[in-house]
């Protein structure tokens, strides 16, 4: 996968979980997953179509997921009832959306799907021959770890990859939480 399709998503994570959950974030190890398992208590599936596709996963354990919520919503959630999980499934959808945007400024069209939730671990999720770049997220309210499996459309004008790889350049006064 290439990394240029990940920073969107890392960049739109950072910037959700500051905004919405006042967390300071900093970026794990990378790493890459063949496994068709989820490994986290509480996972948000969604999917991508267009000039990039394929998936993307934000896993977490449901502490970390009443703790998201409970700062989102600003009310306490002790279990996750049917509000908190569609918080955390609107979390995930907002940072996806936030990736998508910044796709489509670069001259790639792409949509993503409603946000599945999926919760407990061991569910197997199938992403055929796409291998899952693992992002952990750290905050002082527990990991969001993003599982990335993506591709681009090799159709299309030539120049477009160009102008893409541009745009994802960072402001250099602001701390970088890309992928190199």
């Amino acid at each position: 996968m290439d990394v240029k399709l990940l920073n969107p998503f890392v960049q739109a994570a950072v910037e959700v979980l500051k905004a919405e959950v006042g967390a300071e974030v900093s970026r794990g190890e990378l790493s890459l997953q063949k496994s068709s398992l989820t490994s986290d208590e509480l996972t948000v599936m969604i999917n991508l179509v267009g000039d990039v596709y394929g998936m993307a996963l934000y896993g977490m354990s449901i502490e970390t997921g009443l703790k998201f919520v409970s700062k989102i919503m600003g009310q306490e959630f002790a279990e996750l009832d049917a509000l908190a999980q569609s918080g955390v499934a609107e979390l995930g959808n907002v940072i996806s959306g936030k990736a998508a945007v910044r796709f489509s400024e670069a001259g790639f069209a792409s949509s993503i799907s409603t946000p599945t939730i999926l919760n407990g671990s061991g569910v197997q999720i199938s992403t055929l021959d796409f291998p899952r770049i693992v992002v952990p997220l750290s905050t002082q309210f527990g990991t969001l770890t993003a599982h990335l499996a993506l591709r681009e459309k090799k159709e299309g004008d030539p120049r477009q990859a160009e102008r893409f790889a541009a745009s994802l350049i960072p402001p250099v006064a602001a701390p970088s939480h890309e992928v190199e």
